[in-house]
């Protein structure tokens, strides 16, 4: 006679610990969570993002008057490398050399500290790259624009 009632645990074999299942879907089974905002919403723009387009700004406002910048390459890196007993740099930039283009780098998150919202910040990141591009060309932050330091 065959019961219904399954044997006891004390007859049964150990059995190896369930792996955990993957999740396809939420507890609730509703699917994964969409997009916040639509890509064309400007909340859905990173603050990477967002500090890129004020750099590129910057750069389209200089590059109008020296056009000789079309060949630097300019950069935006999160923080720049540790150097103990400096100060932290906003910016910094490299002659060619060797086949490599010039190079303009603005450190975002450094930038992003010393300002409190957008306006600020866009006129941080043009001070840092005029100065910057007026070392690589060995000019004043004034003659490579005359706007500096009056925003």
């Amino acid at each position: 006679m065959d019961s219904p009632v399954p044997p006891s645990s004390q007859h049964r074999p150990a059995e190896p610990p369930a792996e955990p299942r993957v999740r396809r879907r939420d507890r609730h089974g509703r699917g994964m969570r969409g997009p916040v905002a639509p890509p064309q919403v400007p909340l859905s723009a990173s603050r990477a993002d967002t500090f890129r387009d004020l750099v590129l700004d910057s750069v389209e406002r200089l590059e109008r008057r020296w056009p000789q910048l079309a060949d630097v390459e300019f950069l935006v890196l999160e923080v720049p490398p540790p150097v103990p007993g400096e100060t932290v740099p906003l910016g910094g930039s490299l002659p060619a050399e060797k086949g490599e283009p010039a190079r303009v780098v603005v450190y975002r998150r450094p930038v992003e500290i010393r300002s409190k919202n957008r306006d600020e910040r866009a006129l941080l990141v043009h001070e840092v790259v005029v100065e910057q591009v007026a070392e690589l060309l060995g000019l004043s932050p004034e003659s490579v624009d005359p706007r500096y330091g009056q925003d």
